[in-house]
């Protein structure tokens, strides 16, 4: 039979024609269409796109990171069409531009949803590493490949695996991914949902995983716990390699966990009985014992009496004498020592110590020693303003006031005959045990001579030797007597003219009135001339009658007369 005389096509054969020729004729450059594989010619696919148009494609477009590169005749695919008819009459089309469209799409959604991806990483470029979408090609920096720095990347190239978008520019075709964000957001999932298996006070096995100076992290079983060094033990812990190791198994006892951060403190002493139970009375206040020193700071020491239980010796109890030196100057560390128990308070877990009183309070020996009244003698340690500081036995000082050196002279004048290193000899006259202080005196180690001095009364007539001439009078001693004063210059006769000091030699024996004593001032006065107006007066009672006729040269030659006799 001829063509000519051929069945026409059915109604449903028609409609199918129709429909393929519609499909056909929206074919446009840019777009991406469905083909049909129709033959493969050694390293390309022959692909009809319809309308009669063929194109071909590369058979290493197929290929690619979990992709599998085999296609046969038959099988249908997405191509994307840059040009409808070249110089060949074929059409220019593209596998892997079409898988680049359509992932696009995938993408955006996903990235607007906040949703992650799947890719591969497949090459390493400056700054990080290139990973195929399904046919998009994304970024991912360095610093997001893990949650730690990670050195060989190897093992996770060719592997698909999730990753989060974190930016994304269709026009410049940046794509930047994380494969840290998933991790991070996978790790607080099950974080989260390992802290809601445990509880606070819960004992459980861990494994040491990583030591700090301030403790250590124990692994719980794919959640890490801190074991502070402060919960490691009852006693003093100075590292936590004292106590733990990395990689061996604890058992500890679950401290406090925080929802929120999911934080979780652990305790191995916990788990131990607590040595500072009925501390009161194993340690009673005043009992004398031994122990190791473990710590010295600046304001005391740290003694261990027993594991788990440390007492601190405050600088203040560590010596007697030695009031501003540094601990450790006293004592050193792992250094057994004596102690006495001050004091105990198991409620903030603090025992006071002291070092100076497993001796004899030095103050107390010397006032047994040498009572009030007694000799001592030291060597000049400091001079002040105030007075010298003397030297004594076990290491205490006795001060010697200003107005206990010299009985007639000012302190201040007497204290330079004094310097650092002489030996004095003075007498005790208080101890303070309480207050550490020892009163002691250089001139009572002589007489008083106020009290020595006898009965001399304002008006008395004495005899003084001359002990020094000055400008401004002279330096006198009442003979038989260690009273010692100065006659002013005016005070040396009644007589201006006579007012000299030079008249008067050193050992010279010369009368003079005394115008004051106070023996409880400690002061004596005394005038020459207050002794020639006396006699005066008294000549002129004698001898100045008024029928005696005598004149005034008469009376004082006659007084003048009767004092020289009387010497």
């Amino acid at each position: 039979m001829s063509a000519a005389y051929q069945q026409a096509p059915s109604r449903e054969d028609f409609a199918a024609l129709l429909e393929e020729s519609f499909r056909t004729s929206e074919i446009n450059e840019g777009s991406v269409v469905k083909g049909k594989v129709v033959a493969i010619e050694k390293d390309v696919a022959v692909i009809d796109i319809g309308a009669k148009t063929e194109g071909r494609v590369a058979l290493k477009e197929f290929a690619g990171p979990n992709r599998d590169q085999t296609v046969k005749v038959g099988d249908e695919v997405e191509v994307y069409v840059e040009r409808i008819e070249n110089a060949l009459g074929e059409a220019v089309i593209s596998r892997d531009k079409a898988r680049r469209e359509e992932s696009w799409v995938k993408l955006e959604k996903a990235f607007e949803a906040g949703e992650r991806v799947n890719g591969t990483i497949f090459n390493q470029v400056k700054g990080g590493y290139t990973v195929d979408l399904d046919g998009a090609v994304a970024f991912l920096p360095r610093s997001q490949v893990d949650i730690r720095p990670v050195r060989d990347v190897t093992p996770l190239m060719g592997v698909a695996q999730p990753f989060q978008i974190l930016k994304m520019d269709r026009r410049r075709g940046n794509i930047v991914v994380s494969r840290r964000t998933v991790l991070e957001e996978s790790r607080a999932e099950q974080r989260s949902e390992l802290v809601a298996n445990l509880e606070e006070g819960q004992v459980i096995d861990g494994v040491v995983k990583n030591i700090t100076e301030y403790g250590a992290f124990v692994d719980l079983g794919g959640i890490d716990g801190l074991l502070h060094v402060t919960d490691m033990a009852w006693r003093r812990v100075n590292h936590p390699s004292e106590v733990v190791n990395i990689g061996q198994t604890v058992k500890v006892k679950i401290i406090k966990i925080n929802h929120d951060t999911h934080r979780i403190s652990l305790g191995i002493k916990q788990l131990l009985a607590d040595p500072w139970e009925g501390i009161a009375a194993r340690y009673p206040v005043g009992a004398k014992l031994k122990g190791r020193v473990t710590n010295i700071t600046d304001y005391g020491a740290f003694v261990e009496l027993e594991p788990g239980i440390e007492g601190l010796i405050h600088v203040s109890e560590m010596s007697w004498t030695k009031k501003n030196v540094h601990p450790g100057k006293i004592i050193s560390t792992s250094q057994e020592v004596e102690v006495v128990i001050l004091e105990v308070d198991q409620v903030k877990r603090r025992i006071s110590l002291g070092l100076k009183q497993t001796l004899q309070n030095p103050w107390e020996a010397f006032a047994e020693k040498h009572p009030v009244g007694s000799e001592v003698e030291g060597e000049v340690k400091n001079k002040t303003e105030f007075g010298l500081f003397i030297g004594l036995e076990n290491d205490v000082d006795g001060m010697v006031h200003l107005s206990d050196l010299d009985w007639n002279r000012p302190g201040e004048q007497v204290i330079d005959e004094f310097k650092k290193g002489d030996m004095v000899r003075a007498q005790v006259l208080d101890v303070d045990v309480e207050k550490e202080r020892i009163s002691l005196g250089i001139k009572q180690l002589g007489g008083d001579p106020f009290a020595e001095a006898g009965e001399i009364k304002k008006g008395q007539v004495v005899t003084c030797e001359v002990l020094e001439v000055k400008d401004g009078g002279i330096e006198v001693k009442i003979v038989d007597t260690d009273l010692s004063t100065f006659i002013k210059r005016n005070e040396l006769a009644r007589d201006r003219a006579d007012q000299r000091p030079e008249r008067f030699a050193t050992g010279e024996k010369v009368d003079a009135r005394v115008t004051q004593f106070d023996r409880k001032a400690r002061r004596v006065t005394l005038s020459i001339k207050a002794l020639e107006v006396a006699e005066e007066k008294e000549a002129m009672a004698q001898y100045g009658s008024a029928d005696s006729g005598a004149s005034l040269g008469d009376i004082l030659g006659a007084a003048l007369k009767a004092r020289t006799d009387k010497k």
